[in-house]
């Protein structure tokens, strides 16, 4: 008999701590995992999965403006916020639901408190229970960082924007990653005024340039604004409640909501790492090795709480290796090379591989093929809107290196693409390969 109350205690229910709860009980594993928030981590409930339902909910204001120019007698449209927002909520609650059931019908036994690590085999849990663990996994995932700037607490982060009272008239979001473009195009659509504020001037870092060029270029042409190089020096709430943002250079912007979409750190405050000798780095992210062991032998780390690649599948790779390795007897690791990522904005874009400079940086000698046009439905429809797909080849191998497109259905459409990157394959591979058309997929085997 084991003299831990668990063979595997988890903090953080979220897709990595799932995911290995699951199976390291399927191994023969006595788990127990804990969660003070609401089982499903950010991606079910505040992140990817609420996020792209209001990315649909958004599509149907060009959609039904488009629907007149396909014979369809539309009459003007409004646009309730609350009911997408409580739809939207809804299906998160039933999601949540599917995850609790999956992790009981594995026999994992789900503590709905917090836990912090007193040793490297025990957590005290809120209730102040003392659990013992033969080995710990902490998959606590990442928080929203909030700028140091007077005034701050005026302004919300990506994790409250699914519960807005009200849709802002004025909204400035800060940022220029992934959720601040994704979340500009989702309340441009909706009707709101969107500024999309930057202290650098460039958007996207990480992917390729022409590809995020092309973003900037439609987004300006819709409407949305954007402010680079701007650093903000104060904000000020107003007598009517309404905000004004104030910058170190550059006129005050006047706003009835301020986003902050700056990043998100390793959610490892107050956890009690130290207490059992776990190492984080100078960003705060717990050190890990290949099989995501950290500094301190029966504790172990997987998803955003690590650094390593913020993306759930990634977790979810992670947390499945993990309960396999030490639960399993079958050591795995995740291979990190050519991972998949979109940004669903409007329109998304996708990208697999190296991007061209980086191709450049490692290859020397590379060959680029583009293709850029507009689709089907934007020349009937009267949409100017150019699509981008681009592909980076091995000048040498003739290997393709990097895919990135922008464009309708980019992300659906790269990650059969992202197959044939990661199996190596070669340019005349895909022109080898018969054209589906008419199709936007099929320019990627037509490509000159």
């Amino acid at each position: 008999m084991s003299s831990y109350d668990f063979d595997l205690f988890v903090i953080g229910a979220g897709s990595g701590g799932v995911r290995a709860s699951r199976v390291a009980s399927a191994h023969g594993a006595k788990v127990a995992v804990a969660e003070d928030y609401r089982v499903g981590g950010t991606c079910v409930i505040r992140g990817c999965v609420p996020k792209k339902l209001l990315i649909y909910g958004s599509h149907f204001a060009e959609d039904l403006h488009d629907a007149r120019r396909f014979g369809w007698d539309v009459p003007d449209c409004s646009f309730e916020w609350t009911t997408l927002r409580d739809n939207v909520l809804n299906e998160v609650t039933r999601l949540e639901g599917l995850y609790s059931n999956t992790l009981s019908s594995h026999n994992v036994e789900v503590l709905k408190e917090r836990a912090v690590i007193t040793g490297p085999h025990s957590v005290k849990l809120s209730s102040g229970r003392e659990v013992t663990a033969k080995y710990i996994l902490v998959a606590t995932g990442a928080w929203p960082v909030i700028p140091d700037v007077e005034g701050a607490e005026h302004g919300v982060t990506s994790n409250e924007l699914f519960h807005l009272d009200a849709l802002p008239k004025r909204i400035v979001i800060v940022g220029g990653g992934y959720i601040a473009n994704e979340f500009a195009g989702i309340f441009h659509q909706f009707g709101s005024h969107v500024t999309l504020v930057n202290r650098s001037a460039t958007l996207l870092r990480g992917y390729d340039e022409q590809i995020r060029d092309r973003l900037l270029q439609i987004s300006v042409t819709k409407g949305i604004n954007f402010r680079f190089n701007a650093e903000m020096a104060r904000i000020e709430k107003n007598e009517d409640g309404t905000l004004c943002v104030h910058f170190k250079d550059g006129d005050p912007l006047p706003c009835d909501l301020l986003v902050f979409a700056t990043g998100r750190r390793p959610h490892i405050e107050g956890l009690g790492l130290e207490s059992a000798g776990v190492e984080v780095d100078d960003h705060g992210a717990i050190k890990v090795d290949e099989y995501s062991r950290t500094s301190c032998e029966s504790i172990y780390a997987v998803g955003d709480v690590t650094g390593r690649m913020q993306l759930t599948p990634v977790a979810i790779r992670e947390g499945h290796a993990f309960a396999d390795t030490v639960f399993g007897d079958n050591p795995r690791t995740v291979d990190y090379n050519c991972v998949p990522s979109a940004v669903f904005s409007h329109p998304p874009l996708a990208g697999v591989g190296l991007t061209e400079a980086q191709a450049k940086n490692e290859y020397g000698t590379v060959k680029v093929y583009t293709s850029d046009f507009r689709p089907m439905k934007n020349v009937l429809a009267g949409r100017e809107e150019r699509s981008l797909y681009k592909m980076v080849v091995d000048a040498t191998t003739n290997k393709v290196v990097g895919l990135h497109m922008i464009g309708p259905d980019a992300p659906e459409i790269l990650q059969a693409a992202a197959v044939a990157v990661k199996a190596g394959l070669t340019k005349q591979d895909f022109d080898d390969t018969v054209a589906l058309h008419p199709s936007m997929a099929e320019e990627l085997v037509l490509l000159k």
